[in-house]
């Protein structure tokens, strides 16, 4: 038979593993809950074009709405020209997508409380209008980010999408179309007032490989986006910016 002390270290051994095993898992707990959760990224708008222009940022249905100002509009409203106007925003928790525009010759009212209202715009009202598309927190792991320059509706703007802040050896190309269509549109494509209606896709196409003209199309630059830390959509960006942009020549 076992004698006490012989219990009594059994019980004894007992208990410190029961107690390493609680530490054991305690500090996987830890190590668990130390994990960095994927930070949402910022939305970065930048004009450089030599105008200023009044941004439009939409989320899609169902998505809460970028954080803005009081009226409704980016931070700062309006953007300068020659790259002065800049604003930072800040994607809301979770999963976001949405669309930013980028109007241009803006009515401007005032209200009772000396705010800025955006009237009519000369273009980004309506087509012809460039889209950029832009979706961050997507994938299983909420750090996935997909972004495109749709010129569906049309060109009014030259826009391009660059990611910053991500991971070495993620493929997050700027994509978009650094050049002006609307200087070349063909004479049956112009706007009224102004850009180049959809009805010159495949053109857009062969000058901007890096956008997308139809409810199919792709880039030519593939994309594979993990945890940007920022989403730059800049307007009339430098004519070398976009890697796969075709000379006009």
């Amino acid at each position: 038979m076992s004698s006490p002390l012989s219990k009594k270290k059994t019980k004894v051994a007992a208990v410190e593993a029961l107690m390493m095993m609680a530490f054991l898992l305690a500090l996987a707990s830890a190590a668990a809950s130390s994990q960095p959760m994927p930070t949402p990224a910022n939305l970065t708008l930048h004009n450089l074009c030599p105008f200023p222009v009044w941004p439009l940022v939409t989320a899609n249905a169902g998505v809460p709405s970028v954080p803005t100002d009081a009226n409704g509009d980016p931070a700062g409203q309006r953007l300068d020209g020659n790259g002065s106007g800049l604003a930072t925003l800040s994607f809301p928790p979770g999963a976001w997508s949405g669309r930013v525009v980028a109007r241009t010759g803006c009515a401007i009212d005032g209200d009772d409380a000396g705010y800025e209202i955006v009237g009519r715009c000369a273009t980004g009202d309506a087509p012809p209008v460039t889209v950029a598309q832009v979706s961050v927190g997507g994938g299983p792991e909420g750090d996935r980010a997909s972004y495109s320059v749709s010129l569906v509706d049309g060109f009014n703007v030259a826009v391009v999408v660059t990611p910053h802040g991500f991971p070495e050896g993620r493929r997050c190309p700027t994509l978009g179309c650094a050049v002006d269509l609307a200087a070349d549109c063909p004479v049956g494509a112009r706007g009224p007032r102004g850009g180049c209606s959809s009805q010159a896709a495949a053109w857009f196409k062969a000058r901007c490989p890096d956008t997308r003209t139809n409810a199919t199309d792709v880039e030519a630059t593939p994309q594979d986006c993990v945890a940007p830390g920022e989403i730059k959509v800049v307007f009339c960006p430098k004519p070398d910016s976009v890697a796969g942009h075709a000379s006009l020549a």
